[in-house]
């Protein structure tokens, strides 16, 4: 029965492809058919299934879920303040005024508000209303338009301290807790800071690509674009803005805020300037509380059918039968770290990326983990993976929100052939850290970095343990 669970992962693929329906649902459809095909087989007794309420408990214990709704009501704030505008029209004033001087904004502008903004979603939409009118008025062709927001919407996720940075510490965590549980080794727990400090050099890297690339593309932009006059009040704004962002994000990557008192820092700032400054009432209040309600119940019923989801599959040891393939692959680190990363690639063909931290990431990290001891380069190539997911052509989750929010939408070959740099940029440094892991450690002992051990135990012990299906608890303080 365990390849059935990797049926069902290919059921759940072609359900949220072909059908339409929301992930959850087809989640919840497809764990109850795992769950009657078990129990029919004799595979595992009913009586395991009373499981998955001290598996969601242990879920819903961590005090990183309190980011997503705080994260989601920053993405929608900053698309209902001026805040982008204004860092928009700043950026422009002061870059030196050449053609490509637009496109490098729009680039620095996703990267400065992307950790902010909550999702990738949130940034297309940002940026195609801010800055894809502004880069239409002067001269950038759609495709260009279209590949740069794409590309920008993107850059949040590297950047501390991102909602998929943010699940996929946690995800890493419980992962890197069985890892070091099954094999004894005297290691650190991988926590959320470890994991900021540790992308913040590729994020580095894949930011000066892509403001060359912008740079570049720009140049043949016929005309010069206009510098835009900064009013006295958007210039106080565009300061203030940006001195709150860099505050918050240096914070968080420094170690001095955690993310989820950063994200609650950053929500309740701009929701009181908006309340201040009269945008913010009214329908408009209520349209953004309902917004936030429905976004977030959305990503939380999607985690909650993940967990169940992966719970069936772990009853009919499809972990196990991953556990072994992974063992099998000969070599060293590289190699089966590339195949889990080729594997994890696949799936964003036809699951975004929070479907792959809930639903493929806890079945084919432990195993690799416990073949790889470096947790933090494995988890900046996974980062690097889950990014390069949302710019995966034709699919894309950047891509199809890109195409469906600008009208009308560019040749599809002209977007691609606009596309292909940064996408080239974005492999070469996925492949520079593959084959570099020393690039991931440099802020490995920077100041605030939070260290905890787990003790091992018996083969014996663990095995009782996953029959049960008990979740062996995070180490305190790992926020």
């Amino acid at each position: 029965m365990q390849w059935s669970g990797l049926a069902l992962l290919i059921m759940v693929g072609c359900g949220i492809l072909l059908t339409g329906l929301p992930a959850f649902l087809v989640l919840i459809t497809a764990a109850a058919l795992g769950a009657l095909l078990g129990l029919a087989t004799d595979t595992f007794p009913l009586a395991l299934l009373g499981a998955l309420p001290g598996r969601l408990i242990n879920l819903f214990d961590s005090d990183l879920l309190q980011a997503l709704p705080l994260y989601v009501t920053m993405g929608l704030l900053l698309n209902r303040l001026p805040v982008a505008d204004a860092l928009y029209r700043a950026s422009g004033a002061i870059l030196p005024r050449r053609p490509a001087a637009p496109m490098v904004s729009g680039m620095l502008l996703g990267a400065l508000l992307g950790p902010m903004n909550g999702s990738v979603g949130a940034s297309v939409l940002g940026l195609s209303r801010v800055v894809a009118p502004k880069l239409a008025a002067e001269g950038v062709p759609p495709a260009k338009r279209e590949a740069l927001i794409a590309v920008a919407a993107t850059l949040g996720v590297l950047v501390p301290p991102s909602l998929v940075l943010i699940l996929l510490s946690d995800a890493m965590l419980q992962a890197h807790t069985f890892a070091i549980t099954e094999t004894g080794r005297n290691d650190f727990v991988i926590n959320t800071q470890d994991l900021f400090h540790a992308a913040l050099v590729p994020a580095g890297m894949f930011m000066v690509l892509c403001v060359t690339l912008a740079w570049f593309s720009g140049r043949d932009v016929t005309g010069l674009p206009d510098r835009p006059r900064l009013t006295r009040g958007e210039g106080w704004l565009a300061a203030i803005s940006l001195a709150a962002l860099l505050v918050l994000l240096g914070g968080v990557a420094a170690g001095y805020f955690y993310a989820v008192e950063a994200a609650a820092v950053g929500a309740f700032a701009l929701l009181a300037a908006g309340i201040v400054t009269g945008r913010l009432r009214g329908a408009v209040m209520r349209e953004l509380l309902r917004d936030a309600m429905a976004i977030t119940g959305a990503l939380f019923a999607l985690l909650l059918a993940a967990t169940t989801f992966t719970l069936v599959l772990r009853l009919l040891g499809t972990d196990k039968l991953v556990n072994n393939l992974v063992a099998g692959i000969p070599g060293g680190d590289v190699l089966p770290t590339a195949i889990v990363l080729a594997v994890i690639g696949l799936c964003a063909f036809v699951l975004d990326a929070f479907e792959i931290i809930f639903v493929v990431l806890p079945i084919v990290l432990p195993p690799l983990l416990i073949r790889v001891a470096d947790a933090r380069w494995v988890a900046v190539l996974v980062l690097l993976t889950l990014q390069a997911s949302f710019l995966l052509p034709p699919f894309g989750y950047a891509l199809m929100m890109v195409r469906g929010a600008l009208k009308p939408a560019a040749p599809f070959r002209a977007f691609l052939k606009a596309l292909a740099p940064f996408l080239l940029a974005q492999w070469l440094l996925l492949i520079v850290i593959l084959a570099f892991p020393r690039l991931v450690h440099f802020l490995d002992n920077a100041k605030g970095t939070t260290r905890s051990t787990v003790d091992s135990i018996s083969n014996e012990e663990l095995n009782k343990r996953l029959n049960e299906m008990i979740v062996l608890p995070p180490p305190p303080d790992l926020k």
